[in-house]
């Protein structure tokens, strides 16, 4: 009688036992079929803590009564960071899990009011267009359109559209994609001046862009912070937000890949360089976030930074104690090469006479 788990016996079981495959390939996308992603899940303070500490995201309005009342929450809410990733990581399992490029995430919206803790999140996708990849024969391209959702009210408290490759089950014929301009370069047509802003409120940022003005000069500079990746933000933080993807967490299957090794989930590197940028600014809400794109991968020892420049600063925030500022940020390694970019909509707390500058 067979023992199955005789070393030798169970290698051979191994090589004639089929793979149960995880998630789908693209020829499962049809345009306007709508997946509804189980489980879900709860978002619970402890995991919304764990996130803002371990991204550096430390705005007191999400940890400290007193913060939150003053900015109009009955207690401190879920961090749209966590949200946006909670979100997200509930539909890894049926859109992306099989693997594929991450090519962008637009249309990032919240609610105008704050998101408690204890929600319970309902997340659905639409597909919204499927097509081939000419670049890339074994992939194709989806795009869906995902709502997160309070399981108790159906309100919609995240909404985002986002677009990747998906492995196709066989390969097509495809023309490469390539173009005889592929390889050209032109040289960076940067401003002659870069300008900082003198301080974090909303005032601060209208003036570097009136100095800006009329000048070959952008409101551009770097944040001093960084934050290494280690285990918990490479696999815990996305195991955490049901991020199933085993680009996080499986060392195995990464071993071959382009990096080497797995990689960070790229909301975890795109929250943590997010609050680099907010830890020089006074934020007061965040309104959305266009033209997400994620450039490349970030391995275990990797030290994310940020880089953010000013695009423009307008007086029609929801709260007459803040003012509304568009923002790119870019979020680098020490290899000094983008790994993320965005479009980001914040509103930014006015000065008042008895705050303190900074």
């Amino acid at each position: 009688m067979t023992e199955w788990t005789d070393p030798d016996a169970f290698a051979r079981a191994l090589e004639r036992a089929d793979t149960k495959s995880k998630g789908n390939c693209f020829e499962d996308f049809t345009e306007g079929d709508r997946l509804e992603h189980d489980p879900g899940l709860r978002l619970a303070r402890w995991a919304n803590d764990a996130w803002m500490g371990q991204t550096l995201n430390h705005d007191p309005a999400y940890w400290r009564r007193d913060a939150a009342d003053d900015r109009g929450f009955d207690e401190p809410p879920i961090h749209p960071d966590y949200l946006l990733a909670a979100t997200l990581g509930a539909t890894v399992e049926d859109l992306s899990e099989r693997g594929g490029y991450f090519l962008g995430r637009t249309d990032v919206r919240f609610p105008d009011g704050p998101v408690p803790p204890g929600t319970e999140l309902r997340v659905e996708s639409d597909v919204v267009t499927t097509a081939a990849s000419s670049s890339r024969p074994e992939y194709g391209i989806v795009t869906w359109r995902t709502r997160g959702r309070d399981a108790r009210t159906d309100d919609v408290v995240c909404s985002y559209e986002r677009t990747n490759m998906i492995p196709r089950r066989e390969p097509i014929a495809t023309d490469g994609g390539a173009t005889a301009d592929d390889d050209a370069t032109d040289e960076p047509d940067l401003p002659s001046t870069f300008l900082t802003p003198d301080g974090g409120f909303f005032e601060d940022f209208v003036d570097a862009l009136e100095r800006a003005d009329d000048r070959d000069a952008a409101v551009a500079y770097r944040h001093e912070r960084g934050r290494t990746q280690d285990s918990v933000t490479v696999a815990a933080l996305p195991l955490a937000t049901l991020n199933t993807a085993k680009q996080h967490h499986n060392a195995e299957a990464m071993a071959d890949a382009p990096s080497g090794d797995v990689v960070a989930y790229g909301d975890v590197t795109r929250s943590t360089a997010l609050a680099h940028a907010r830890s020089d600014e006074r934020t007061w809400r965040e309104v959305g976030f266009d033209d997400e794109s994620f450039h490349d991968f970030v391995t275990p020892g990797d030290t994310v930074y940020a880089f953010t420049r000013v695009l423009e600063a307008d007086d029609d925030a929801s709260d007459d104690r803040a003012g509304t500022v568009r923002f790119e940020h870019v979020a680098f390694t020490q290899r000094e090469k983008p790994v993320y970019s965005g479009i980001r909509t914040a509103e930014i707390r006015k000065r008042q006479p008895t705050d303190d500058n900074r």
